[in-house]
């Protein structure tokens, strides 16, 4: 299976500059973070990193005055009647080895540890252990939240009928009591700490008015509860709309999605997020992009005209010419009748193009083929970009898309990718378990190894007329997913649900996996040169309703709301017609529509809020010219002139496809639609 879509550079978020290569880092910047007991290591990460640091603790761990649970545990614990503890935090594990030692000698609480299966969460739970010269029984996969930690559970220790202990801290934690629950475990729970507020308050005050008085440039968060007690501060001194207000000119780095969501719902929008939810990450990710966020929020005139600080140090510079990259659009392209469709605008007639638009019913296209292999030729940037325009050339369409094929993001994962002839695409070393997930190369993917892709995005906007836009594209997570897990094309997908009902902690682990590294990728294809992109979802109707929303809209949500804002993003999907609402709440600003739904009925559906692409059945094309005009007339028809449509097939073009029925299907859309 080839598809005429685009997958530039993939860029997971952690692939950010080491730092020993960082040269500036923050180059001057305030940068506030809220911490607890790192306030410190934490003011050093920022300083080595070129910023001015301004920390301030906003948490401490307060341990539990007369804790009956955690001695009830260690009754249990000495009796023999645990079978599995988990470590949650250093801290906790410390404080909950203290309040057993004001009961037990120190030493059989460590004989009945020793006889326990341990899971420490983290290096800091472990290390905890590692002083009482205890193991953890089995390491726990980063990032260390807790479904990694039931990840390992099934499959190092099933806790079916067993008595699983958790140490908690702060908070109870539901999420993991519930599903350990629903596992059949009885479950119980140690309390060690609570949150509260640092005993001292001034730091955190400061800080709060150096946000206030605008005298901030970054604000680090790393924690939920932190920014609850951070908010709850600024709510008694009487300053939260200013503390809200002050942030929206300043970058806003958060550690993790918890804490991204929590700044969320207080209408806080977060501007960094590392993929790996740790200090180290988060500083290092937001010295090396916030110069350009800032530069971007506060305009080029504000941000080269930064206060001093009191200290004198030098002003943030940024420099004297504005630098466009290839995604600032020219207002040729800006008001090109796709873009302003995009944009639901009205336009002087329906914009037309076409999925497959260079493709195997091509005979130059063809003439290639016979000379290239399909991965060559989609590795090779100068015939990417020469088929893409050329296809453009020769039907006369409103927007080019890259030549490039969905499953390219997936080799440098470690998948053994084959493009067998007359077979389709094939994958040797499918995942279908957490152990094949854990092979998988997550971390990063080098630069080089998806670069031919931005080479062919800059080539072929240089070679496109001025004012035909490029649109980028990527498979959406499910069916990427399905790829990766059933090898090659499936009816049923059987492996791909089994894995998705049997395993969800490995199913959400891969489909996060890949929807982190689509976010980057498509914003590097929008740095290299796209006006537009586009998720295909071309499996994804194969699921219920209630599968789609459980298993699918979360992801494709998380993907979407982070694409570059003011780009526009096109969500399409094959034999949809049941998901069309919950296509539109997982986001786009055009919903994608196949043949199988008349397109009147699926615009109703949706609502006004979007617009619309389809959605001509591609067999049509092979039917007379007349027929052809027929059946464009009744979509436009469908369609009312109403501002927001694209002209599509509902899929892609086909094979054997007379050329001279597609030339006659744009040159039909562009008759019938001008107004």
């Amino acid at each position: 299976m080839w598809i005429c879509r685009s997958l530039p550079f993939l860029k997971f978020r952690t692939q950010v500059p080491k730092m020993n290569e960082l040269t500036q880092g923050f180059n001057g910047l305030r940068v506030v973070s809220f911490e607890s007991r790192r306030s410190q290591q934490m003011a050093d990460l920022i300083s080595r990193n070129g910023g001015r640091a301004i920390s301030a603790p906003s948490m401490r761990e307060i341990p539990l005055e007369e804790n009956r649970e955690a001695l009830a545990f260690g009754d249990k614990l000495l009796r023999g009647d645990i079978d599995i503890l988990i470590l949650l935090t250093g801290v906790g594990t410390q404080i909950l080895l203290d309040v057993l030692s004001s009961r037990y000698p120190r030493q059989t609480i460590i004989d009945a540890l020793s006889k326990t299966i341990l899971v420490a969460r983290d290096a800091k739970s472990a290390e905890a252990l590692k002083r009482l010269n205890l193991e953890p029984s089995f390491p726990v996969q980063e990032p260390n939240t807790w479904r990694e930690v039931l990840s390992v559970l099934d499959q190092k220790a099933p806790v079916n009928g067993k008595t699983v202990a958790v140490q908690e801290y702060g908070i109870s934690q539901k999420d993991l009591i519930n599903d350990l629950s629903q596992r059949d475990a009885r479950v119980v729970r140690v309390p060690v700490y609570r949150w509260g507020l640092p005993e001292d308050l001034e730091p955190l005050r400061q800080a709060l008015q150096t946000i206030v008085k605008g005298e901030a440039d970054v604000v680090l968060f790393t924690n939920r509860n932190q920014i609850n007690n951070v908010i709850r501060l600024a709510q008694e001194e009487g300053i939260e709309k200013e503390f809200k207000q002050a942030l929206s000119s300043m970058v806003v780095a958060s550690v993790g999605p918890v804490s991204t969501e929590f700044l969320d719902e207080y209408g806080v929008p977060v501007d960094i997020e590392p993929e790996l939810p740790k200090m180290e990450p988060l500083v290092q990710e937001g010295s090396a992009k916030s110069g350009g966020i800032l530069e971007k929020k506060r305009g080029h005139a504000a941000a080269r005209s930064l206060p001093e600080s009191s200290s004198g140090a030098a002003r943030l510079q940024f420099p004297k010419e504005e630098k466009h990259s290839p995604a600032q659009m020219n207002e040729t392209l800006r008001n090109s009748i796709f873009m302003k469709a995009c944009r639901r605008e009205p336009t002087v007639r329906t914009p037309i193009w076409l999925m497959r638009q260079a493709g195997r019913y091509m005979k130059e296209y063809r003439d290639i083929r016979d000379r290239h292999g399909f991965l060559e030729l989609c590795k090779d940037s100068d015939l990417a970009a020469e088929v893409t325009v050329y296809a453009v050339d020769r039907l006369g369409v409103d927007a080019a898309i890259i030549f490039s094929d969905i499953l390219l993001i997936l080799e440098p994962l470690g998948l053994e990718l084959e493009y067998a002839k007359g077979d389709g695409p094939i994958i040797h070393n499918p995942v279908r378990s957490w152990n094949d997930f854990k092979k998988l190369k997550t971390t990063v993917i080098p630069h080089d190894s998806l670069s031919f892709v931005f080479d062919a995005i800059r080539k072929t906007r240089q070679s496109l007329p001025a004012d035909i836009p490029l649109i980028g594209f990527a498979g959406a997570p499910f069916t990427l997913a399905s790829y990766l897990i059933e090898g090659q094309g499936s009816r049923n997908y059987i492996h791909t649900k089994s894995l998705m009902y049997h395993e969800p902690d490995t199913w959400h682990a891969i489909m996060a996996t890949l929807s982190n590294a689509l976010i980057a990728y498509l914003n590097s294809q929008i740095e290299a040169g796209a006006q537009a992109v586009q998720l295909f979802d071309s499996w994804v109707g194969c699921l219920s309703p209630e599968d789609y929303k459980k298993f699918v809209l979360p992801h494709v949500k998380w993907i979407i709301k982070h694409i570059r804002e003011g780009v526009p993003v096109i969500h399409f999907g094959t034999q949809t017609g049941a998901l069309l609402e919950l296509m539109q709440q997982a986001g786009g600003d055009v919903i994608g529509v196949d043949w199988r739904v008349e397109l009147d009925e699926a615009w109703r559906r949706l609502g006004p809020e979007v617009g619309i692409m389809g959605n001509l059945d591609p067999v049509s094309l092979f039917a007379d010219p007349e027929e052809i005009y027929a059946r464009a007339k009744r979509i436009l028809e469908q369609a009312a002139g109403r501002p927001g449509h694209i002209f599509n097939l509902g899929h892609g073009v086909l094979p054997n496809t007379p050329v001279g029925h597609v030339k006659a299907l744009v040159d039909a859309v562009k008759e019938l639609s001008a107004r």
